[in-house]
């Protein structure tokens, strides 16, 4: 959609207008909420968008149907509920079922296939050079081209399309998914226990991180969850503690065979990294404010010595692939203890005393320890109470989540279900007081507008463009859940550009259809729009904003009012 000159420049000063109305909102949350009770559909309309990714068309109606409570219980239980859209709309991301070994041996590294092909003898005797004199330089020109052949000739494609084809699921699933719930503690766990993408080869880990770890324990018990991110070759990689080594098997030295007869010197071992000891306890379980020490955090680093990775960055997987290789084939990737560099000393995590001689044990006995420590589930608690309730949790609240946490032996079900059919949760206070982090929001407004979308670079690039970018967050804390993270002039901007972007049909991969919003008056369009994207609610001022915004122009009426409606500190919130 192109507007005049003229409407583009009224466009950004009702963006602005809007955008400001949004900064203020937020800034200045009402000190005297509404004291009535939330109606039967405005109870809905939470709970989809809480629990969910938003109010498709038709939604309130099929769960008046069914009841809200039952509704609840459904989306609980994500096993029993059929999912066949969803799932067809992922059905040809072929990476989602791939092992990490194919993964590596479909969508090899340049360079690290440069370095294979050369140590096998594959590339000849004449190895090209670059100006600095480094033969394996995969920008060289020759070196390029001899990639490409064999690329080509073997059926291989280029790296990044792995964590494009991520992405698109995270977007399809949770666009279409009937199990909102499921896709939602997905997106929860998935900060909570974040990845980056951009550290070596947790391009290749991450597929089986959300295949394997985070989609199958997402609503089961939180020492599984634990367990399953401790032996995850994405968290191995990701935090370091695929090189933690004890000290004592720290020998170095010696020669290695290559393949094509050459000797090379082996790398010396390294010691004991604390990276991931410290994050699991600081982020994971306990909290900064935890009550463990610095000594607590060297001895977990002890008991997960060993816990690593086989061949950690694919090794030869992709030549291994096109040489018949069983092993290249099926373990790179995978995780494995290697008993031969564990520290098997005696160990005290936080009290509690670990023999000498547990091996792999040790690890476990730590995940034990720690998933059922009152500080893990105070700190889970408040977490997802700020998650689903409030940027600042209830005290009363997060105590009662915690209990139930406990009682039930981390059950995430029965910690959420304390959360859901709370008072607080159901409270006017809590309903659109969350502001939607981009993605959330992108989701969210697709749906809305029961928009069809392919889930593809063209929302990726605006869940980035609003500060979001999956699996883009670089350090280990995750995406924040609170709204100042997220409040401020430029990124609402940003927000307003993408509304008026998406019902214009400038979202590439994404088509929406306006055409049931036909009504000849513009304050009867409006109050239609507002209808189906707000279901009405909206302040006077800012329909006084949109009013006059659209008495002051003459373009795409029908898109314009739906992309500022978008952008309304209303839709803004959840």
């Amino acid at each position: 959609m192109n507007f005049p000159k003229k409407s583009l420049v009224a466009s950004l000063m009702i963006a602005a207008m809007l955008a400001t109305q949004t900064l203020v909102s937020f800034a200045d949350t009402p000190k005297t909420a509404k004291k009535q009770r939330l109606n039967d559909e405005q109870r809905i309309i939470h709970v989809l968008n809480r629990l969910g990714f938003g109010v498709r068309p038709g939604d309130v109606e099929r769960v008046k149907s069914i009841g809200l409570e039952q509704y609840i219980n459904q989306q609980l239980n994500p096993q029993k509920i059929a999912d066949t859209v969803a799932d067809n709309k992922v059905k040809d991301l072929t990476v989602l079922d791939m092992s990490t070994a194919e993964l590596y041996a479909k969508y090899p590294q340049p360079g690290q296939l440069l370095r294979q092909l050369q140590q096998r003898g594959m590339l000849g005797g004449d190895v090209p050079q670059d100006p600095q004199n480094n033969p394996l330089n995969p920008q060289n020109e020759k070196n390029r081209k001899i990639i490409e052949e064999y690329y080509q000739q073997n059926g291989l494609q280029r790296p990044q399309r792995i964590i494009a084809e991520l992405q698109a699921s995270r977007i399809l699933r949770a666009v279409y998914s009937e199990r909102q719930l499921q896709e939602v503690m997905v997106d929860f766990w998935t900060n909570h226990f974040n990845v980056f993408a951009g550290k070596g080869a947790d391009r290749w880990l991450l597929p089986s991180y959300d295949r394997d770890t985070i989609r199958p324990n997402a609503l089961g018990k939180f020492s599984d969850l634990l367990l399953a991110t401790a032996q995850s070759p994405a968290m191995l990689f990701y935090l370091d503690n695929f090189q933690s080594v004890s000290p004592d098997a720290n020998r170095g030295g010696g020669m290695r065979r290559l393949a094509n007869g050459q000797q090379q010197p082996q790398r010396q071992r390294r010691g004991i990294n604390e990276n991931y000891a410290r994050e699991l306890m600081e982020l994971h379980t306990l909290g900064v404010d935890g009550g463990y020490t610095q000594k607590d955090v060297q001895e977990v680093a002890r008991c997960f010595t060993g816990w690593t990775i086989f061949q950690p960055r694919g090794g030869a997987a992709a030549v291994n692939a096109m040489m018949g290789s069983e092993a290249g084939r099926r373990n790179a990737g995978t995780f494995f203890f290697n008993a031969r560099v564990h520290d098997d000393g005696e160990k005290t995590v936080l009290g509690h005393k670990i023999p000498a001689g547990g091996g792999f044990k040790d690890g476990l006995t730590t995940i034990d320890i720690l998933a059922h420590h009152p500080a893990t589930a105070k700190f889970i608690a408040t977490k997802l109470v700020r998650h689903f309730v409030s940027d600042t949790p209830p005290p009363a609240l997060v105590d009662r989540v915690a209990a139930a946490f406990t009682k039930s032996d981390g059950d995430i079900r029965e910690t959420l279900k304390a959360i859901f059919f709370s008072n607080e949760f159901n409270s006017p206070e809590a309903y659109r007081a969350k502001i939607k982090r981009p993605f959330e929001l992108v989701v969210s407004a697709i749906r809305t507008l029961g928009a069809d979308t392919n889930g593809g670079p063209g929302t990726h690039q605006w869940i980035a463009r609003m500060g979001e970018p999956l699996y883009g967050f670089q350090t280990p804390n995750g995406y924040s859940d609170a709204a100042e993270s997220w409040v401020n002039t430029g990124g609402l901007l940003e927000r307003m550009n993408f509304g008026l972007a998406l019902a214009g049909n400038r979202v590439q991969g994404t088509r929406v259809d306006l055409a049931r919003l036909n009504a000849p008056e513009k304050s009867k369009l409006i109050d239609e729009s507002l209808k189906m994207i707000v279901a009405g609610e909206i302040s006077a001022a800012t329909k006084e904003t949109l009013m006059k915004q659209i008495d002051e122009t003459n373009a795409d009426t029908a898109a314009k009012v739906v992309g500022l409606i978008l952008g309304t500190p209303e839709f803004q919130r959840q």
